[in-house]
Order: structure tokens, then sequence, then C-alpha cells
């Protein structure tokens, strides 16, 4: 028999945002006794990861007027606009590249910022009424992402939207969050860290660029959360996923191991 419970945790959408488990994290917050630790399986080749990256998504949705491309001074340029908040989004990527925080165990050792999606206009002789902008910015744990989300904010509702409707009144900005996942920063010195490590035979621990669940377990439910499980981040997101039987053969082990301790 167990001398604790090991709840197996399932939720949706991950890929696209970590959207299920907020509500499944609400749930647990609501039971009579919370759970220990986590330790979220996503592919770290069985290494002992405690700190990774936070990530901020969104689609800034911009508005304009039409009109005929050869009188460009009665319309609004939707494209135009959005392309000067892509290169703002550079800039503020430009700045925390050079200015920091820095994190060398970090690849990259600072925040990023990218534009993966630019979408606008119809034709080139009509002057683009609607255009928008997917971005996101991944930012190191000891990072300011209020901060930084403010910043962009900022940006918007007190100098580029007020430009476009310097033209034209009725025209506008508006953002869309995606996705809002807190980075993870976990103590070497936390329990759930030196039980992995020690599964594992790990003597160290690590740091990552990706996003996973285990901020929000750690941020919103207060659960001191690690990530290690089989396979690599070098063959997710790509056509013909797949984990090596080598590595399912170590986390076989690992839950053999870890069933041990619980029966003791």
């Amino acid at each position: 028999d167990l001398r604790v419970p090991i709840h197996l945790a399932f939720t949706y959408d991950e890929e696209v945002g970590c959207l299920g488990v907020p509500s499944l994290v609400e749930a647990i917050n609501n039971l009579p006794h919370k759970p220990a630790m986590c330790i979220v399986g996503e592919p770290t080749e069985m290494k002992v990861i405690t700190q990774h990256k936070g990530k901020f998504s969104a689609r800034a949705h911009f508005t304009g007027r039409s009109g005929h491309s050869s009188l460009p001074a009665e319309g609004v340029n939707a494209v135009e606009f959005a392309s000067e908040f892509v290169v703002f989004l550079r800039k503020l990527g430009r700045k925390c590249r050079e200015e920091g925080p820095h994190d060398d165990e970090f690849e990259p050792n600072h925040t990023t910022f990218h534009t993966g999606v630019i979408k606008g206009g119809t034709q080139l002789n009509i002057i683009p009424q609607n255009c928008f902008v997917d971005f996101e910015f991944r930012n190191l744990p000891n990072d300011d992402r209020e901060s930084l989300k403010a910043e962009i904010y900022d940006y918007v509702e007190n100098t580029l939207q007020p430009e476009m409707r310097e033209i034209y009144p009725d025209v506008g900005i508006e953002i869309e969050v995606i996705s809002d996942m807190p980075g993870l920063a976990t103590g070497d010195d936390e329990e759930v860290t030196k039980l992995v490590m020690a599964l594992t035979g790990a003597n160290t621990t690590g740091k990552v660029s990706f996003g996973t669940e285990a901020g929000v377990f750690s941020a919103l439910g207060d659960i001191p959360t690690v990530v290690c499980g089989p396979g690599s981040i070098e063959q997710a997101h790509k056509p013909d996923e797949f984990i090596e039987l080598d590595q399912l053969g170590r986390c076989e082990v690992f839950l053999d191991k870890l069933l041990a301790v619980l029966v003791k």
C-alpha cells in the first residue's frame, strides 16, 4: 500500500497555451489536502529541470480605415501601424538582449521577443483596413513579466493608437491574449528537487527556455514542481515525433523507484 497517494493529472490544450491547467489547479486548491509536490513529465531526457522561462503570447488586432491607395491621407493604413508595432517589439527584444537581466544557464540567456504572424490587406491598390500581428515574449523567471506587458500596452494605448486616431477617430487596436504562462523557479533545496535527483541519480539540475505547465502548478497552486520526463525537446514540434526506447526504459526505472519509496 502507498504511504501517500499519487495523483495523475491530465489536462487539455497544453500546446496552444496551457489552457486547461488553470482550472485543474483551481480544483486542486479546493482539496482538503494539497499535493506535496508535482513532477511534470515533459521531455527533458530524464534530466531534472527546476527552472524554465515564462511565456506571454497575444494577437494585436489593428482596425484602420480603407480607401484607394492613390489617396493615402484619406485612410488609416492598418498594415503600416502594425508594422510600427512589430518594430517596437523588436526594439524591446534588443533591449532585453543588451540590458538583461541575463542568466547564462538559459539559451538564450535573456528574455526574448518574437513576431510569428502578420496578416493584413486585400489588394495593392486598397488601403488596408485590417491587420493582425501574433507575437510573444519568453521571460526569464526573474524578469518582471508584468512590467514587460505594461510596456506593450502603454505603447499601444498612449502612443500608437492616438497616432491612428489623429487621422480618423473610429479606428484602434485591441490586444487579444492567447496565453499567459508563468515561468518556473524551484529551489534545489526543495523536497521535490532532492527526491527526483535521488531517483534519477542526477548530480545537477538544469534550466530550459521552453515553457511547461510546471510554472502554473508552482505559481497558481503553490506546489513545488520540477520537470522531468523521457524524450528530447529536439524531437518536439516536428514531423514524426518520437521517444527513444532507451528513454522510455529510464522513465520506467524512475517510476519503479518512485513507487518503492512511497510504499516503504
